[in-house]
C-alpha cells in the first residue's frame, strides 16, 4: 500500500507535469475548463472562514471564495473558468418528486468561526446575503463566465455543460458534492477543494472500490444526507460489495441491473431483501441524483449553450482594486498584484479561437 508521503509526491509530480504542459497543449479557449459549483463553494467559505476586515465586518465568504478559486486555478491551470450558481427556485421538478428534497439545508456554524453574531454589525443571514451580492461584483471584474438560471440547480447546468456542450474539452468539476463523481471518465475529473484531491477514475476506485460508472448505483443505495435523501437500511459500501459484488466489477451495473439482481437473489440476505422491498425508493433516488442525462427543458439548454459560447469577460483590474481597497481585504490577501496574476493568465486565453 502506498504511504501518504508517496501519494503526496505522486500528486505533486502530477501537478508539476500539468503546469509544464498547459501552455504547450492549450490551443483553444475550451481545452481545459474548470467548472465551479458556486453556491457549494460560497457556503463552505462563509461557514469556515472567520476573516474580518479592519472594521470588524465578517468577510470570510468573499475572501474564502476568491482564495479558493484562485488556488484551484493555480493548481489545475485551466484555460477557462466557469462558475455556476443555483438559480432562484432551485429544482421544482425534484421538489415535486420529493417535497423533502434539501429540506434540511442550512449554513452550519463551525468551531473556528470567530465572529460573535450577537455584537456584530449585521446578523449572520444578512451578512451572507450581502457577501454573496458583493462576491458577484468581484467576479464580474474577473475573466470568468458566470451562469445562473432560474429554477435550475447548478448540478444540472454543470453536468449538461460537461456531458453535452463541451464534449471535446478536458473538464474539472469543482465541488464537495459526491454526486459529481458519477460523471468522471477519461475526460471529466472532479476536484475536491476540501480534500485538495483530484478524482480521476483510478482515484475513485482506490477510495471506494467502485468504478466511476457504478458510483451512481452506490450513491442511490447509500442516499445523501446533505440533500435529505434517505438510502436503504444496511446499504453501507462494505456490505454492498460483499452481497452485491457486481457493483464493484469493471462492468457497468446500473439501476436496472440492480433491480434485476435483487429480484433473483437469495431471500435470506437481509440487505438484498431491503433493496427488493424498496424499489420505489431506489427509482426515486435515481431520478433525484442522476446527472448523466439531466432533465432540463430545451429553452434552458439553449440558455446554457449561449452562456458558454458568449465571449469571456475581460479582467478589469483597476475596478477590482477599488473594491478590494474599499472592503479592506488586504489583511487576508497580502499582495494583490501577485495574487491576481493567475487571473491575468486566464485573461490571456480569452483571445484563443474556439472549436
Amino acid at each position: 500500500m502506498n504511504s501518504k508521503k508517496d501519494l503526496n509526491e505522486k500528486f505533486i509530480s502530477f501537478l508539476e507535469q500539468t503546469k509544464d504542459d498547459t501552455h504547450n497543449s492549450v490551443t483553444h479557449l475550451n481545452d481545459r475548463v474548470l467548472i465551479v459549483d458556486g453556491l457549494n463553494t460560497f457556503i463552505r467559505a462563509f461557514a469556515v472562514n472567520p476573516s474580518i476586515n479592519d472594521d470588524g465586518v465578517h468577510i470570510g465568504g468573499v475572501v474564502g471564495f476568491l482564495r479558493s478559486i484562485r488556488y484551484t486555478c493555480d493548481i489545475l491551470k485551466p484555460s477557462r473558468c466557469i462558475i455556476v450558481f443555483d438559480g432562484k427556485g432551485g429544482s421544482p421538478k425534484r421538489r415535486k418528486l420529493y417535497p423533502e428534497y434539501k429540506a434540511n439545508r442550512k449554513v452550519k456554524k463551525r468551531l473556528n468561526r470567530n465572529v460573535d453574531w450577537g455584537t456584530a454589525p449585521q446578523d449572520e443571514e444578512e451578512s451572507m446575503k450581502q457577501q454573496m451580492g458583493r462576491l458577484i461584483e468581484y467576479l464580474e471584474h474577473l475573466p470568468l463566465t458566470l451562469i445562473s438560471i432560474d429554477n435550475v440547480e447548478a448540478d444540472d447546468v454543470m453536468a449538461y455543460i460537461s456531458q453535452q456542450v463541451l464534449t471535446e474539452s478536458d473538464i474539472f468539476l469543482m465541488s464537495t458534492d459526491k454526486d459529481f463523481l458519477q460523471l468522471v471518465d477519461d475526460r471529466v475529473k472532479v476536484w475536491s477543494p476540501t480534500k485538495k484531491k483530484l478524482y480521476t477514475k483510478n482515484e475513485i476506485f482506490e477510495e471506494y472500490g467502485v468504478h466511476s460508472h457504478n458510483i451512481l448505483t452506490y450513491r442511490i443505495l447509500d442516499g445523501d444526507k446533505s440533500d435529505n435523501i434517505g438510502g436503504i437500511k444496511g446499504a453501507g459500501l462494505k456490505s454492498l460489495k460483499k452481497f452485491c459484488p457486481k457493483i464493484s466489477s469493471i462492468e457497468k451495473f446500473d439501476v436496472k441491473d440492480l433491480i434485476e439482481f435483487v429480484k433473483n437473489s437469495d431471500g435470506k440476505i437481509k440487505l438484498l431483501e431491503n433493496i427488493k422491498n424498496s424499489v420505489n425508493l431506489v427509482k426515486r433516488n435515481y431520478l433525484l441524483m442522476q446527472l448523466q442525462k439531466v432533465d432540463i427543458p430545451g429553452h434552458v439548454k439553449l440558455k446554457i449553450q449561449e452562456a458558454v459560447n458568449r465571449k469571456v469577460p475581460q479582467l478589469i483590474k483597476h475596478k477590482f482594486q477599488v473594491m478590494f481597497l474599499k472592503d479592506k481585504l488586504s489583511t487576508q490577501i497580502k499582495n494583490l498584484d501577485t495574487w491576481i496574476m493567475e487571473f491575468t493568465r486566464l485573461n490571456r486565453f480569452r483571445g484563443l479561437s474556439d472549436r
